[in-house]
């Protein structure tokens, strides 16, 4: 009879360690709080997702712009709202970044310099706001700051990261129904009035059936989702009218998708987003010109319109109803009341820039980054709805030379990819246009959740850029 074979010790100790691991974790579930132990196993289910987005250079974006786009703040009374999945995203994809140093590419450009001189003149700020506002408010501040730097990262980790032009078609093709999917949840959300997700601004539409809260999807404000689908309502546009060939979504699929993202603009009653939106598209229609007025264009972009009007108008007419009269009501008291027009921008705009002109010297260094509607060092919270005056007074002259260039060079960028062809770049010199408007009546800078999207599209931009310049470079 042949005797059993001895089991080998490494593999005992192995095991014994591994259940002894085990048992010290579950007693350890079991002792902690609910909400700990919610926590402790959400993030043991999470490890394997954030090793697959670790493990592969590019992955860790598209993760990022599900998390940012699809999910929900966390249920923490922390600030405005709760902090955000996608913040854990973007510190794995900053590990991810750190391992693979060696892979990056520097090319400095001129984005790649606006970029840092934007971001360095909000981290400077921050030693105003705490001697003008105190600690507590320099400490938002400097959330504030972290959270713009995320879209900063992006931009670079796509600009000179170790992403390949397989992943870029790869991620805008997923960008794409991520975007539709947030944009639909915006339009469910406004017409089932959904709880909102920890936290939101207080924008409410008035009408004769009662008070309803305007669309804001998944994200803190209305304004936000509003200039979200504008982005990708022009990308359904610039991508219709452009080669059939280079076409990275169908055309049945940008049609449905036109649809949604103009319902939801629509629903989002952001009258900033929407004349920024038509700015952008009436510059998509020149470059076009000769695409955009033949009869076939014509017909086709008439046909689109008329069924988000419809679908608009149909599914919620009492609400369509409402819209027309805001903005008869808006034009009719432009001229007698234009602060009541614009919503008591002009007020808040006197109170800051009479601040700037009384306090130059405070004004020409700042007084810290997002202080104004929290500190009472004007007399009271002000909500500048202006970037560039808010810019001027909380970061300084240096703060909004910054973003003065920054979106020079965003134009000329963009502008210098689409010459060569490049659809990103044809997205973002025409969406720009009408963000640099739109800032005069909103703080774009924090819609921290959106505005990674901006720079990822103006790496790729950049990117092509680069390669016509190498291609021109070794012919000659």
């Amino acid at each position: 009879m042949a005797s059993a074979e001895p089991i080998p010790l490494n593999n005992l100790r192995s095991g014994t360690v591994a259940a002894l691991a085990l048992a010290t974790l579950t007693s350890a579930i079991v002792l902690l709080p609910l909400w700990a132990a919610a926590a402790v196993l959400v993030t043991l289910l999470c490890l394997p997702l954030a090793w697959w987005a670790f493990a592969r250079g590019g992955r860790w974006l598209s993760l990022f712009f599900f998390a940012t786009l699809l999910l929900p703040p966390l249920p923490i009374s922390l600030g405005d709202t709760g902090p955000h999945p996608a913040i854990l995203v973007a510190g794995v994809g900053l590990l991810a970044g750190i391992v693979r140093f060696d892979q990056w590419r520097w090319r400095w450009r001129a984005p790649d310099a606006a970029m840092l001189a934007l971001t360095l003149a909000l981290a400077i700020s921050l030693g105003f706001a705490a001697v003008y506002s105190g600690v507590a408010i320099a400490a938002t501040s400097t959330a504030r700051v972290a959270l713009f730097g995320i879209g900063v990262y992006v931009y670079f980790a796509a600009a000179r990261g170790p992403e390949s032009r397989q992943e870029t078609s790869r991620i805008t093709h997923s960008l794409f129904w991520i975007a539709a999917a947030a944009a639909l949840f915006g339009c469910v959300d406004f017409l089932y009035q959904l709880p909102a997700p920890a936290g939101f601004e207080p924008q409410f539409l008035w009408l004769e059936s009662g008070v309803y809260r305007r669309a804001q999807g998944l994200f803190y404000e209305s304004s936000t989702l509003g200039n979200f689908c504008a982005f990708f309502l022009l990308f359904v546009a610039v991508s219709l009218t452009g080669h059939r060939n280079r076409r990275l979504v169908p055309a049945s699929a940008l049609a449905v998708g036109g649809v949604i993202f103009a319902s939801a603009l629509l629903l989002s009653f952001s009258r900033a987003s929407v004349f920024a939106c038509l700015i952008s598209l009436a510059v998509l229609a020149w470059i076009e010109r000769e695409r955009w007025f033949s009869r076939r264009s014509m017909i086709g972009i008439a046909g689109l319109s008329c069924a988000a009007i419809a679908i608009f108008a149909a599914a919620v007419p009492e609400v369509a109803e409402g819209y027309w009269g805001r903005l008869q009501q808006a034009f009719d008291t432009i001229q007698d009341s234009p602060d009541r027009a614009l919503s008591g921008r002009l007020e808040s705009w006197s109170t800051v820039f009479g601040f700037a002109l009384e306090h130059p010297l405070q004004t020409l260094f700042g007084i810290g980054y997002k202080t104004l509607p929290y500190t009472q060092y004007l007399g009271r919270p002000v909500i500048a709805d202006n970037m560039y005056l808010s810019l001027l007074v909380e970061t300084g002259a240096f703060g909004l030379a910054a973003l003065l260039a920054l979106n020079v060079t965003i134009l000329i960028t963009s502008w210098r990819a689409m010459r060569i062809g490049s659809l990103y770049g044809k997205w973002l010199f025409c969406f720009w246009i009408g963000e640099s408007l739109q800032m005069l009546s909103g703080d774009i800078l924090t819609y921290w959740r959106v505005l990674p999207l901006y720079f990822w599209v103006l790496a790729q931009a950049v990117r092509a850029t680069e390669g016509e310049a190498r291609h021109a470079g070794s012919a000659d």
